[in-house]
C-alpha cells in the first residue's frame, strides 16, 4: 500500500504544498485508488495537482466521519468532475463509502454547522453512494471498518455538538467515526481520520474484523489534543504498548504532548502534506 498525505495541518520543509486544519489521504492498494477524507477546502485539488495525482480516476472515496474538516473538500471534488464533464472529458464515478450518519447535518453551539454541506442526493450523480454501518472488504487487503464498538471506558467522551435525526437534533456521540485497516505483511496498518471512537477501540475492532492481531502501524488523527486528559493518555499509551504497535504516524488532531508520550510506545514519525509512505 502506498499512502500520500494530500491534506493535513502540517506541511513539510522544502515541500511547496498547502496545509489546513483537515485531513485527506490518497491510497493506492491492490490496484485500487482510494481517497480517504477530503479536507476542508479545495487544497486537495491543488496539492494533488502538484504531486501528480489524478483525482479524476478514483475508484473509492471513503469518509472517516462527517465533520467539516473531513468532508467539505467533497465540494471541490464534485466541482472538478462537473468541470471535466463540461469539457467532454470522462471521469470515473467512484464509490463513496461512509456511515449513514456521516452526511447528516451537524452543529455546534457558537460555530453553526460543522457537518457535511452535501447531502447524499447531491452526491449521487458523481458518486456511487454506499452508506453502511457494517465493515466491508474494499480490496483483498483493505477494509472499511464500519461502526466502531466502544469497549474501553477511558475512551468514552461527552457528545460533540448535535446531529440531525428523525426526532430533530440530538447529542452527537460520533457513531459515524470509522477507519480503514490494511492487512500488511507484518501486521495491520490502521488508517484513521480523527479517532473520535477512540484509537484503542479502533485497533480492537480492526483486529476483530480482519482476524489479524499484529499491529504494524497507525496513521492518522488520534484526537489527543493538547492538553490531553492525563488519565486517557496514560491508558492509551498502555493499551497501544500491550497491542505491540510498532510505528505511529500521528497527525491532524494529535497534540505534541500526546506524540511525546506515544514515543515511549513506538517509533513516531513526522507527518505533513506530501509525505508518501509505502507499507508492504
Amino acid at each position: 500500500m502506498q499512502l500520500t498525505v494530500l491534506v493535513d495541518n502540517n506541511t513539510l520543509t522544502d515541500r511547496y504544498l498547502l496545509g489546513e486544519p483537515g485531513l485527506s489521504l490518497f491510497l493506492e492498494v491492490d490496484g485500487c485508488r482510494l481517497l480517504f477524507d477530503c479536507g476542508y477546502s479545495d487544497i486537495l485539488r491543488v496539492n494533488a495537482g502538484r504531486l501528480g495525482l489524478d483525482l479524476r480516476r478514483l475508484d473509492v472515496v471513503a469518509l472517516s466521519h462527517g465533520h467539516l474538516d473531513h468532508t467539505w473538500g467533497l465540494a471541490a471534488l464534485l466541482a472538478l468532475y462537473a468541470e471535466q464533464a463540461a469539457e467532454g472529458i470522462a471521469v470515473s464515478r467512484p464509490r463513496l463509502i461512509a456511515h449513514p450518519e456521516a452526511l447528516t447535518p451537524k452543529r455546534l453551539a457558537g460555530h453553526g454547522g460543522i457537518g457535511s454541506i452535501l447531502a447524499p442526493s447531491a452526491l449521487e450523480g458523481a458518486f456511487q453512494v454506499e452508506l453502511t454501518r457494517q465493515a466491508m472488504r474494499l480490496t483483498d487487503r483493505l477494509f472499511f471498518l464500519g461502526e466502531i464498538p466502544r469497549a474501553f471506558d477511558f475512551e468514552v467522551t461527552p457528545p460533540l455538538g448535535q446531529r440531525q435525526s428523525a426526532a430533530g437534533f440530538v447529542p452527537d456521540t460520533l457513531v459515524d467515526d470509522t477507519a480503514l485497516a490494511y492487512l500488511g505483511e507484518t501486521g495491520l496498518v490502521i488508517v484513521t481520520g480523527c479517532s473520535h471512537a477512540g484509537i484503542c477501540n479502533i485497533v480492537e475492532h480492526a483486529r476483530d474484523v480482519t482476524g489479524e492481531r499484529r499491529v504494524a502501524a497507525i496513521f492518522g488523527g488520534l484526537h489527543l489534543l493538547s492538553p490531553p486528559d492525563p488519565v486517557r493518555l496514560a491508558a492509551t499509551v498502555d493499551t497501544l504498548r500491550a497491542a505491540g504497535v510498532a510505528e505511529l504516524y500521528p497527525c491532524h488532531c494529535t497534540g505534541l504532548t500526546a506524540k511525546i508520550a506515544l514515543g515511549r510506545v513506538a517509533t513516531v514519525h513526522e507527518v505533513g502534506v506530501g509525505l508518501r509512505v509505502c507499507f508492504a
